[in-house]
C-alpha cells in the first residue's frame, strides 16, 4: 500500500472515532421521554415475609409490605398489613408472594380450613417402608392398606385396601427418644369420609398400616380382593387331624310331637232280657218281644 492510501485510511478511523465520541457525549446528556424523565409508577403491595404452612394464622411478623409495579399488582392483593391480621392461609405462601383474598381464610385455623364439608382429618403413623420412603407429600394421592394378623385362622395374615385414592392433607416427621435409640416416625393427615375414618382408627388398633401411592390423574376406584397368606404362598388349607374333634351339629329346632289319640271303646253289648213262661225260659232283647222257645 503506498503513502497516499496509508493516508486516507488513517483520516477515515480518526473521523469515525470522532462521530461515535460526539454521538455518545449528545445521547448522555438528553433526557428520556421528550425532555422529561420516566419514572415507575408503584402500588404497596402485602407480602409473606417467610415461607408460610397453610394454617398459619398471619400477624405481623410474617408480613412485610413492598412496592410493586402498578401493572403487575395481582387482583386481591392487600395494601395494608393490617387488612389481613388475624386471618389464616389456606395454602402454602413462599416468602415474597402477594398475599391475596383467594389464598385466606377467616373462618377456623389450622388443619381444619382444609378439611372439606362431610369429610374428615384422621392421621396415621408410618415408617420409611410403610410410607413410600417418605416421598408423600401434601396434595397427594394414595391408597390405604391394612394387615391383621390371624384374621382368617391361625397363622393367617390378610392384608385388605380399605381406602382408596384419599388425599394427603399434610405429612411430617416425628423423632421419639427409646433408650439410647432415636427413632423417626412420619405421621400422615389424610381426608376421609366418616366410615374411612372407623376403618382407619381400627386398622390401626388391630394391625399394620401402608401407604401406596398414586399417580395424581388416576382416580379409579379399583374392586380388590382382600389377600392372605396361603393365597400369596399357594398354600392349601390344613387338613383336621385325628385329634381335633369337629365342630358340634347345630341341634335340630324342637318340634312337639302330636298326641297319642286312644282306640274308641268297643260298642256296648245289646241288653238282654230273660223271659220265663209256661215253664220255658227264653232270652230277648226287649221285654216286649215275643218270647221265643228255648231249644
Amino acid at each position: 500500500m503506498d503513502s497516499k492510501g496509508l493516508t486516507l485510511l488513517l483520516e477515515s478511523l480518526l473521523l469515525a472515532v470522532g462521530a461515535g465520541w460526539a454521538a455518545y457525549q449528545y445521547l448522555g446528556h438528553v433526557p428520556m421521554g421528550g425532555g422529561h424523565a420516566h419514572k415507575l409508577q408503584t402500588e404497596p403491595v402485602v407480602v409473606a415475609s417467610a415461607d408460610l404452612t397453610f394454617g398459619t394464622k398471619l400477624e405481623t411478623s410474617n408480613l412485610k409490605v413492598v412496592d410493586f409495579p402498578k401493572d403487575a399488582v395481582p387482583r386481591g392483593a392487600y395494601a395494608i398489613v393490617d387488612s389481613v391480621l388475624g386471618q389464616t392461609s389456606k395454602v402454602f405462601l413462599v416468602t415474597g408472594e402477594p398475599v391475596l383474598a383467594s389464598k385466606l381464610s377467616s373462618v377456623g385455623g389450622g388443619l381444619s380450613v382444609m378439611v372439606k364439608p362431610s369429610m374428615r382429618a384422621i392421621s396415621l403413623e408410618i415408617n420409611q417402608v410403610t410410607g413410600v420412603s417418605g416421598f408423600v407429600l401434601p396434595g397427594d394421592r394414595v391408597d390405604v392398606l391394612c394387615t391383621i394378623d390371624n384374621a382368617n385362622g391361625s397363622n393367617v395374615a390378610v392384608t385388605k385396601t380399605i381406602l382408596q385414592n384419599a388425599e394427603v392433607l399434610a405429612s411430617g416427621t416425628t423423632t421419639d427418644e427409646k433408650g439410647k435409640k432415636t427413632l423417626q416416625t412420619q405421621a400422615v393427615t389424610i381426608a376421609v369420609d366418616p366410615e374411612g375414618a372407623e376403618a382407619v382408627a381400627l386398622g390401626q388398633a388391630q394391625g399394620d398400616m401402608h401407604l401406596v401411592l398414586r399417580n395424581p390423574v388416576d382416580n379409579e376406584v379399583v374392586d380388590v380382593r382382600p389377600t392372605d397368606t396361603r393365597s400369596v404362598l399357594g398354600i392349601q388349607p390344613e387338613r383336621k387331624t385325628q385329634t381335633e374333634r369337629p365342630a358340634p351339629r347345630p341341634r335340630p329346632a324342637f318340634q312337639p310331637q302330636p298326641p297319642i289319640m286312644s282306640a274308641p271303646p268297643p260298642p256296648p253289648k245289646p241288653e238282654t232280657f230273660t223271659i220265663i213262661k209256661d215253664g220255658n225260659i227264653s232270652k230277648q232283647q226287649s221285654p216286649n218281644e215275643k218270647p221265643q222257645p228255648n231249644p
